[in-house]
């Protein structure tokens, strides 16, 4: 069998003559590209749809939102921490130190902001920058509550991890200002106050007149429950 080599310019014909043990088809068949032969296809349009991923994320920044709204309740102070560099371990061992009228959650700036805003707690809007853990104290005694975290930060030298700021009756705390907060008078040393004040002679009394309109509401508000109590154990 007679082989021969052909060369192919473009899509001219082999330039050399073909042999008889060619076929005659060659003659008459036009070189082409199969791939160019194909017909475009029409281009197609896809159109998102929304995926479970993203509404399970929607429904979790919801849930988040509302749980920030339900510790709001009979909340009497709200402080943010900047929690950048804890570990999950000493996250934990945080909240088992805290009272039990304390909670502490981790939430982003933008969904807190949400639940609070048009509220009293939108004083808070200074906070809203960096990394916070948000503490809700359910209690008047306002200390207690701090002094756990104190205690905490010093133990693990945290002194990064300070409070951001707080708000107690609508008003804003900013780290600066903690230290009002960490020495008001607990509930038994208001209460204590009172009866020294109503033991003593008037010019005492007078003192206590005088006193910042805030502890004077508190002591009032002690003596008041104080007298409830004694009444409803009367009567049993």
């Amino acid at each position: 069998m007679e082989a021969t080599l052909f060369s192919f310019h473009s899509s001219k014909l082999p330039s050399t003559p073909l042999t008889q043990t060619q076929p005659k088809s060659l003659l008459t068949r036009p070189a082409t590209n199969p791939f160019l032969s194909l017909a475009p296809r029409p281009a197609r349009h896809h159109h998102r749809l929304p995926t479970i991923r993203s509404a399970i994320s929607r429904t979790k920044k919801e849930q988040t939102v509302e749980t920030i709204k339900e510790n709001l309740e009979n909340c009497h102070l709200m402080a943010g921490i900047r929690y950048k560099g804890l570990t999950v371990k000493q996250f934990q061992d945080l909240r088992k130190v805290l009272p039990e009228t304390t909670k502490l959650i981790v939430a982003k700036n933008t969904l807190v902001y949400k639940a609070i805003e048009g509220t009293p707690w939108e004083a808070l809007k200074p906070c809203m920058t960096g990394m916070n853990a948000w503490m809700f104290v359910h209690s008047e005694e306002i200390p207690p509550a701090i002094k756990p975290y104190r205690d905490f930060q010093k133990e693990k030298k945290l002194d990064s991890n300070d409070f951001t700021g707080a708000v107690f009756e609508g008003k804003f705390y900013g780290p600066g200002d903690f230290k009002q907060l960490e020495t008001m008078p607990t509930r038994a040393e208001i209460y204590a106050k009172l009866l020294g004040t109503l033991n003593s002679p008037a010019s005492s009394l007078v003192g206590t007149i005088q006193a910042p309109a805030r502890e004077l509401v508190m002591l009032l508000k002690a003596y008041v429950q104080k007298l409830e109590e004694e009444g409803g154990g009367g009567g049993q």
